[in-house]
Parts: C-alpha cells; structure tokens; sequence
C-alpha cells in the first residue's frame, strides 16, 4: 500500500506539503503558508489579504456550491434528514460572522457533506488514499481538511483564513 505522504507527492510540491505543517504551528506568520496551500486549489498568490467585498463573494460561493452539492447528491433514504440537518447547519454557519466560534461546525459539516458525497465515511483509514486516486484535486482539499485539528485554540484570523482555503475549494469544485 502506498502512503499518503507519496501519493500526495504525485500531485503537490514539498513546499506545498510542508505549508501545512507550517500553517499549523505557527500562531504567527501563517499567512504565507495558507497562500501556498490556497495557490493548489487555484487561489491567488495573496489569497489571505482578500478584503471584505472578496469574502462575501466567496462565501456566497462556497454556500451556492455547497448547497448544490448536497441537494443533488442521491442518497438512500436514511440519509435524506442528513441532507435536511446539514442545509440547515450550513444556513446556521453563515449567519455567525464569528470564524473562530464556526470552527468546528464548519469541519462538521465539511465532514458530513462529504459522507453524503462519497458513501464512506470520511474518517476511515483508506479514505485518504481512496479519495486521492478517485479525484486527486477533492483529495488534495480532504488532505488539507482531514489535517486541521478538529478544534483549534486559533485567533480569529487563523480561523478565518483555515476556513477560507476549505471554502475556496467548495467553491469552485
């Protein structure tokens, strides 16, 4: 079985790899890494200076598309009130302006969107890899989101710009 760490290399640059780790320890000084990782999704090099006006459009972007995503999915009959929970939760997440406070509900959901999405369970050993070799650009994005922690200590601009990366991919997906 071939490890992630090389499966990822098919597809990212070491510097790119090694922004993540970078962008989780470091409280400071994290915004360059987070451009990086952004930049594999297709973001500008500046991608966390975005003012105000680029943040609305992008996350009215990533709830359209996100939205979208989860209504169109066929799933069986028991995971229809999923569907229904998680459009609700995605209205509740945006109508907090609080990144730091929508931390965790926004890995939820990205969680369970994806559940829905891939029939399996997001948090089993080979998705991971099963998610690289199925589409290798989603398994780049579940990389970067299956390695933030699942509550983060993090100031409001490190929330905010974590959650912008995971929000720019759904976006444009």
């Amino acid at each position: 079985m071939i490890k992630q760490a090389e499966i990822l290399s098919e597809f990212l640059d070491s510097n790119t790899i090694s922004s993540l780790s970078t962008f989780l320890e470091n409280d400071k000084d994290f915004e360059n890494a987070a451009n990086t990782i952004a930049l594999a999704f297709g973001a500008d090099k500046d991608f966390s200076k975005k003012d105000d006006e680029e943040i609305k459009k992008l996350v009215l972007s990533f709830k359209n598309n996100l939205t979208l995503l989860i209504q169109k999915t066929w799933v069986e009959k028991s995971d229809i009130a999923l569907k229904e929970q998680l459009l609700y939760q995605l209205d509740i997440l945006l109508g907090n302006e609080e990144w730091s406070s929508n931390y965790v509900l926004f890995l939820q959901i990205i969680n369970q969107a994806v559940y829905l999405m891939f029939g399996q369970k997001p948090d089993t050993p080979d998705f991971d890899e099963y998610s690289l070799r199925i589409d290798p650009e989603f398994g780049i994005f579940w990389w970067y989101i299956s390695n933030l922690p699942t509550k983060a200590d993090w100031s409001e601009e490190k929330c905010r710009i974590a959650m912008m990366v995971g929000m720019y991919f759904l976006a444009n997906y």
